[in-house]
């Protein structure tokens, strides 16, 4: 039997805030939305700049660490899988949406500083000083 692959790396922005919720069982689950921008020339020389969104979500410590430290507009790094869901709506439409299951996230861009109020200046300076 051979095996499948669904595996999905993005690098982008968030478009709003997280929102963390909980099910019913106390797992906790984060939802936002990354925008990736592609950009090419086309054979006639023109730009054309094209931004896809994609719904992200997280699960467990991850969803956690999501929901406190990542803010509108922040770039980052996910790895995660496809998943497709599919509801009724109150109409009794049947409905389908596929969102990216982050698996990992790192955040990146510029490290926080004492300002920003998560890390003392210096904090990382003393535990590794090289």
């Amino acid at each position: 039997m051979s095996r499948g692959l669904n595996k999905v790396l993005i690098i982008g922005n968030l478009g709003h805030d997280p929102e963390m919720r909980y099910t019913t069982s106390g797992q906790p689950m984060t939802k936002f939305r990354v925008a990736a921008n592609r950009s090419w020339t086309s054979p006639d020389g023109e730009r054309h700049q094209e931004t896809e969104w994609f719904n992200i979500v997280a699960w467990g410590k991850l969803a956690e660490i999501c929901n406190q430290y990542l803010n509108k507009g922040d770039q980052v790094y996910l790895e995660g899988r496809l998943h497709t869901r599919q509801w009724n709506d109150a109409n009794g439409n049947q409905r389908s949406t596929t969102e990216i299951v982050a698996q990992e996230m790192i955040m990146l861009g510029n490290r926080p500083t004492s300002s920003e109020g998560l890390l003392p200046e210096n904090d990382l300076e003393d535990e590794f000083p090289f």
